[in-house]
């Protein structure tokens, strides 16, 4: 599971290092992003060819929802079922996205009611993306229209196993175009792209427990424990 990450990274080297080329979305620093936040988030414009950096939701809420209550029940895809399973074999084929993030949190049990967080990040604190997927719904009374994601997730590296039994795709950069749909691409090219990160790449360090709270989203929540 992923369900806490954070995205340091100015807007305009996010833009960069993904190469969107629509205005910039506004926002600050995120050290503690959970579910239903808004989040930069890089998609492919087949209509205009380009790439676009927008903020959507975080928690899927499928094109045939009655309601956005499923968005929290959504918020990750299993890479092994992710072409099969009703709410994402659809978004799978055609809406894939990228999370830019530059580490997520999980936490290790320690016993029936103990859990210590981490952050795991790059080795070098570099910025990197999760494989997404993200949806289009609109709201039937109002006629709003919700854009959201989901970020998949896989079975974990060495860095990760010790803390948790899963941990979120992180695409290499040199897929990013077969991910997003800037290049041509058979299904089972896609699913091979859904495995571990490689863990030589990787560090992990203890957090406080500050982390867990949603409201904590300053940038202490994410400096290693003392």
């Amino acid at each position: 599971m992923c369900g806490r990450f954070l995205n340091r990274i100015p807007a305009s080297e996010t833009a960069r290092l993904f190469r969107t080329t629509n205005p910039l979305p506004n926002y600050e620093p995120l050290y503690n992003i959970a579910p239903t936040n808004d989040v930069p988030v890089v998609r492919f414009r087949a209509d205009a060819g380009t790439r676009s950096l927008d903020l959507l939701r975080w928690g899927l809420v499928p094109f045939w929802a009655k309601d956005m209550k499923i968005g929290a029940s959504l918020i990750n895809a299993a890479a092994e079922t992710v072409a099969q399973k009703p709410a994402f074999r659809e978004a799978f084929a055609s809406r894939r996205c990228i999370v830019p993030a530059d580490g997520f949190y999980e936490w290790q049990k320690l016993g029936p009611k103990e859990k210590q967080p981490f952050a795991i990040v790059m080795k070098d604190r570099s910025l990197f993306g999760f494989a997404g997927l993200w949806e289009r719904w609109r709201d039937k009374a109002s006629g709003a229209v919700v854009r959201s994601f989901t970020i998949i997730t896989t079975t974990p590296n060495e860095v990760c196993a010790p803390i948790h039994n899963r941990m979120p795709v992180i695409l290499d950069p040199a897929s990013y175009g077969r991910w997003l749909g800037d290049e041509a691409v058979e299904p089972d090219q896609l699913l091979a792209l859904l495995k571990p990160y490689p863990a030589a790449l990787m560090a992990a360090y203890k957090v406080g427990q500050a982390v867990g709270n949603v409201k904590n989203i300053d940038a202490s929540v994410a400096d290693p424990l003392a």
